[in-house]
């Protein structure tokens, strides 16, 4: 996604889980007369576990197909108020969000400016949806330049610290380049190559997404085929490619793209909205052909974007995040309840 400055793209498509075990109490342990409590639900971690690659599909630790749900932050260097415990309370329990992408921006005024504010803003939001037993995505977030390449050894920083310092949860996933542009495969894959070996070698469990071309689209924003990936995937086991997509500006070609790629591939859509990617304009009939394909394949996703802008894309209230208050649709633009509504299911 672009930052908030007026950017312009080219072609067509511009656990920790709560700790502890939770269960019934014993009947013997129960007064007379009393029945036990029901068990408290099981947070997304505690029903899925460590989640691995089984074909094209993201699967439980028991091998089914799981479809993970939940937002994206935008960029950690705006919108920190949205940032809150309370704000990660009303995604786990309200929204009942399975995932959290948490979204750290290269450049932009992120983590080249201070690397240590950025990695520790990243880690902190890491712990804070795992202590809700959320899975959560750690994205470096790419865009201009295209080349992922530019930005390689403060990837390398950036994923070896997070992976040294999580190696030891199952719910971290990590998505090493957000919209690669005006390079080929083989030169995303090149990076890809470079940069999973830094995270595998703490924590070689973990899924990892790997981006496509023409800002994550499969080639599509830039006149490519899947067949490409296809035909040379990715020499890593456990991965997943991106795909994006913006309602108002993507449609059924972009639909159509996804369908066909996801029949050959392991896709996770990683950022989506029902605006266009500027942020402005709805097609609610649009997206929900995307979240039907998406449940029907169990093709997993995120939202963007969890802030309170003023533009179409976000989901709360222009300043509603200052006043603290985030579950219910009270706090929430047209888009938030609808989206709100969708990672319900």
């Amino acid at each position: 996604m672009h930052s908030l400055t007026s950017r312009s793209r080219r072609a067509a498509w511009t656990s920790l889980a709560l700790a502890g075990t939770l269960g019934l109490i014993p009947a013997t342990q129960a007064h007379a007369g009393e029945s036990a409590p029901a068990p408290k639900a099981k947070t997304p971690v505690q029903r899925y576990g460590q989640l691995h690659v089984c074909g094209t599909q993201l699967c439980s630790e028991s091998g089914k197909p799981v479809q993970l749900r939940g937002m994206s932050t935008h960029g950690t260097q705006w919108y920190p108020q949205c940032l809150t415990g309370a704000a990660l309370d009303a995604q786990a329990y309200d929204w009942k969000a399975s995932v959290l992408r948490v979204s750290t921006y290269a450049r932009e005024g992120a983590y080249v400016k201070d690397p240590k504010k950025y990695t520790e803003m990243a880690s902190r939001l890491v712990d804070m949806a795992s202590a809700r037993g959320m899975y959560v995505i750690v994205d470096w977030h790419t865009i201009h330049p295209g080349d992922p390449h530019q930005d390689l050894d403060n990837a390398r920083t950036f994923f070896k610290q997070i992976a040294e310092r999580h190696k030891h949860k199952r719910n971290v996933i990590y998505e090493i380049a957000n919209e690669p542009n005006g390079v080929s495969w083989a030169t995303i894959k090149s990076y890809s190559e470079k940069i999973i070996p830094v995270i595998r070698s703490r924590a070689p469990g973990s899924v990892v997404l790997v981006p496509t071309r023409g800002w994550a689209t499969l080639g599509l924003a830039e006149a490519s085929r899947e067949q490409e990936i296809i035909a040379n995937p990715v020499r890593a086991k456990n991965v997943m490619y991106t795909y994006h997509f913006y309602a108002t500006a993507g449609r059924e070609q972009f639909l159509k793209r996804l369908d066909r790629a996801s029949d050959k591939l392991p896709i996770f859509v990683s950022e989506w909205a029902v605006a266009s990617w500027n942020g402005w304009g709805k097609d609610y009939a649009m997206a929900q052909k995307f979240i039907d394909l998406m449940a029907k394949k169990k093709i997993g996703w995120t939202n963007w974007s969890l802030s309170d802008n003023h533009k179409d894309i976000s989901v709360f209230k222009k300043g509603a995040c200052s006043a603290g208050k985030f579950a219910g649709t009270a706090p929430l633009t047209a888009n938030g309840v609808w989206v709100r509504q969708k990672t319900r299911g």
